[in-house]
């Protein structure tokens, strides 16, 4: 019994098809600047290893186990969509009003500082947030029962959510160098335009959950 290689690298296209603009690295990136203003190039290399490790790690929780994390707790996904939706919107609504503005001169980070920050904001929402993990959820409870397509299922997950946190370090880890492209000016375009687009995923996350919780409740309800 074996693998078939050309089942996995359909797989990992899927996976990293599925996950890939979700998790958005590269608009992202001038994000991941502002929110480490201060920070040494060193320091924010270091940061950038951490947030793609801690994604990596979200995802294949997710894809492995969030099916049945949700079933043991009572939570269902579109539960998990809206209060996430919220979360993100939460933090795009107070990145449109503070990242353009702060200061080139801000103090750096503590050492504690930097790495309670690598996990919140910088990894939960802002690179893997409610819907990637929604979907990584999905992915994992579509994965087949009998063993040989489960593997190639597993291993193609696993590779490609890989490819995505490897992605989401380079883009972190240059996002300076991307920032010195488009200059001070283009940087709070950006910034600002990003921040908007949070926002606005956050609350298209909260409608999808609130529809998806509306349609599921009367099929919950006893009686019914």
């Amino acid at each position: 019994m074996s693998v078939d290689p050309v089942d996995v690298l359909q797989g990992v296209l899927i996976v990293v098809g599925a996950l890939l603009p979700i998790v958005n690295p590269l608009g992202n990136a001038p994000f991941f600047l502002a929110l480490t203003q201060g920070a040494t190039d060193a320091e924010r290399g270091a940061l950038a290893r951490k947030v793609a490790l801690n994604c990596l790690v979200l995802l294949l929780a997710a894809l492995f186990f969030g099916d049945n994390v949700l079933a043991f707790f009572g939570v269902s996904v579109p539960v998990v969509q809206l209060a996430g939706g919220l979360v993100v919107a939460a933090l795009g609504w107070q990145l449109l009003g503070e990242a353009a503005d702060q200061a080139d001169t801000a103090p750096a980070p503590s050492a504690a500082a930097s790495e309670a920050r690598a996990f919140y904001p910088l990894t939960l929402p802002l690179t893997v947030g409610p819907g990637s993990i929604s979907v990584a959820i999905t992915i994992g409870a579509n994965f087949p029962s009998t063993i040989q397509p489960y593997l190639a299922d597993a291993a193609a997950a696993v590779i490609g959510a890989l490819v995505v946190c490897i992605a989401t370090y380079a883009c972190y880890r240059y996002a300076e160098a991307i920032a010195r492209l488009l200059g001070a000016g283009g940087t709070a375009v950006v910034l600002r335009l990003s921040a908007f687009i949070m926002l606005c995923i956050g609350v298209q996350v909260m409608v999808n959950g609130g529809d998806a919780l509306f349609h599921f409740l009367p099929e919950a309800t006893p009686g019914r």
